[in-house]
């Protein structure tokens, strides 16, 4: 293996929204007993940073079990509602079409960074029949508290001990929609592609760095 392929998830290959924020407003409840009035945009965040940001945001002080209950609970949260996610989700344009070309390419791992917990990302891209390109064990999720960049690194760890090559930022390529992952990608010293399917306007991803900006994933090439 001779080259690390790392996707972030949302608004990159699947968009499931609704039934995110579903899934939060639950996991809230359970562990505040209160409704969830007020919930932060995601914008590349990890779910470990915006639990605290939402508890924050709806008047709640966090203390340290706070954020092990909270992953918990949007872990069953989501899981009860897998269901529910091909039917009111989507893939992105190409997503499927571009992980099985990136696949096909020799001595390619492809994984996720991401910062959706990893119960989680792994029920979004089986609702999709995405996981079949992805080795998760790999990847990096939001449950682990390290900055993106850090994440990346890990990951790269991760692939190196599973497979027994040396994986660095030459032959690591992130792909993502959001200026933090841009950002992530060249604080570790990876290639980024990016992809403006999510929040990040073609000019702030050039602006963070990308070395390409993709309208979509339409063109697998």
């Amino acid at each position: 293996m001779s080259r690390l392929v790392l996707w972030n998830v949302d608004l990159t290959l699947v968009d499931v929204s609704i039934v995110t924020r579903e899934a939060y407003a639950d996991a809230f409840r359970q562990v505040t007993g209160r409704p969830l009035v007020k919930l932060t945009q995601h914008n590349g965040r990890p779910d470990s940073e915006i639990v605290f940001e939402t508890l924050a945001l709806n008047g709640v002080v966090a203390e340290d079990a706070h954020l092990p209950r909270f992953l918990d609970a949007l872990a069953q949260a989501f899981t009860a509602r897998r269901g529910r996610l091909a039917k009111e989700g989507r893939t992105m344009q190409g997503a499927a079409e571009a992980l099985k070309a990136v696949g096909g390419l020799d001595g390619t791992v492809q994984s996720v960074l991401t910062g959706t917990i990893r119960s989680n990302a792994v029920h979004k891209l089986e609702a999709f029949r995405l996981d079949r390109y992805v080795d998760f064990e790999v990847g990096g999720y939001g449950e682990e508290v390290y900055p993106k960049a850090t994440l990346l690194q890990v990951s790269q760890g991760r692939a190196r001990q599973r497979y027994g090559a040396a994986f660095d930022g030459t032959n690591t390529v992130l792909i993502g929609d959001s200026a933090r992952d841009v950002q992530a990608a060249k604080i570790a010293g990876a290639s980024m592609i990016a992809v403006a399917t999510g929040r990040s306007l073609p000019a702030e991803l050039r602006e963070a760095g990308a070395d390409v900006v993709l309208p979509d994933l339409s063109d697998p090439a």
